[in-house]
């Protein structure tokens, strides 16, 4: 069995979405000519092929899948929405089956003939909470191209050993004396942006225009003397464990229950200015030859069983939107409920959410995402 290796010389990290959605609409015409060739990718037909983020094909999520249906889950990791579009934009058809993006890609993988709509009918989405059962990323009018299966809130990771709760009520504790040096940064321009965008006064903080914009590039300048590095998804855990960072914004939850349970001082915060939802979600890659496996592997990832196991991954944990994984995650797993905030007799998750402090992540809307991007390549440069 032969592993396609996918190359990325240009790279996504500057494209635009007409950049993006020009150079899918060609792969998409390519297949309808029959010009591409088919990918030769994991060829067996006992194999799911999954794009997603780190972790996803761990045993501990897709076991009870794999020995179901007889098959091998095989996942190609990512970091980035950017390197994900490029990854599926570049591959040949027949490389994935499933897709696990961010919520805020999914209309570009639709307008790019990526990606199939889905039968609402056929995901359990009567058991999510009201708030995502008509999720509006994942919608085109009445047709429905993902699914919604983790979720979490991105505001600020930190040393309690270095800052204090009060500290940390305002993005202000970014500039704080305390943090001189040790201002931490998730090397991926959109959550931090976002985060630095609400506490600028933006809301929603992704769709401003030029002079906001021109303000959050002086915001995020600004913090330069404070930063202490910028850091791949694994280097968080690193510098946040051995007290390099002090503070990392656009973090949150998933950065920090791990290292908790290591004995590391850490907690996370939402502050008072807001935070912002990231979500992943599924969906069927338009090419696959394996679409009924490809559905059925989204639909376990939805059930209350796949919601339960996707919470606790050994990547990261996050949230869930299926109240039966929630009640199965209290009945099995009693102590992570709580440290997940997914209980029903106190404060959850979903309070946040109500009470309007949480904006759901999203690309650019009034400049290109190459103009973020620009202005975080300048910032990493200064």
């Amino acid at each position: 069995m032969t592993e396609f290796k996918i190359a990325d010389p240009r790279g996504f990290l500057g494209t635009t979405r007409r950049d993006f959605v020009k150079g899918a609409g060609a792969v998409a015409a390519a297949v309808a000519t029959g010009v591409a060739g088919r990918g030769t990718a994991y060829a067996d037909d006992r194999v799911l092929n999954l794009l997603s983020w780190p972790g996803h094909g761990d045993p501990a999520f897709v076991k009870p899948f794999e020995e179901k249906y007889g098959v091998k889950v095989v996942a190609k990791e990512y970091v980035g929405g950017e390197p994900m579009l490029a990854l599926i934009n570049q591959s040949p058809p027949g490389t994935f089956d499933v897709v696990l993006a961010d919520a805020e890609y999914i209309h570009m993988l639709q307008e790019g003939g990526l990606i199939d709509a889905l039968n609402p009918a056929d995901f359990p989405l009567a058991d999510y909470w009201p708030e995502f059962q008509h999720f509006p990323l994942h919608w085109v009018g009445d047709k429905l191209y993902s699914v919604m299966i983790r979720f979490g809130y991105l505001g600020m990771a930190y040393r309690s050993d270095a800052l204090t709760p009060d500290d940390v009520k305002s993005y202000k504790a970014l500039w704080n004396p305390k943090a001189k040096g040790k201002v931490g940064f998730f090397d991926w321009y959109l959550p931090t942006m976002g985060c630095l965008s609400l506490y600028d006064g933006n809301k929603p903080p992704f769709d401003i225009a030029d002079p906001a914009f021109g303000r959050l590039k002086k915001t995020l300048f600004s913090l330069k003397p404070q930063e202490s590095g910028f850091y791949s998804m694994a280097d968080q855990f690193a510098m946040l464990t051995n007290g390099s960072a002090a503070v990392i914004p656009g973090v949150g939850d998933w950065v920090v229950l791990l290292l908790q349970k290591n004995g590391v001082p850490v907690d996370a915060v939402v502050p008072e200015e807001g935070g912002i939802q990231w979500t992943e979600s599924m969906s069927v890659v338009s090419t696959s030859t394996k679409k009924d496996l490809a559905k059925a592997f989204i639909q376990y990832a939805s059930s209350p069983e796949g919601q339960f196991r996707s919470a606790r991954l050994p990547a990261y944990w996050a949230s869930i939107p299926n109240k039966k994984g929630w009640e199965q995650m209290n009945k099995e797993a009693p102590v992570d409920a709580v440290k997940l905030r997914h209980t029903f007799d106190k404060r959850n998750v979903m309070d946040e959410y109500k009470d309007g402090k949480i904006f759901i992540r999203q690309t650019p809307a009034k400049q290109s995402i190459e103009a973020w991007n620009d202005a975080w390549s300048e910032f990493k440069a200064m």
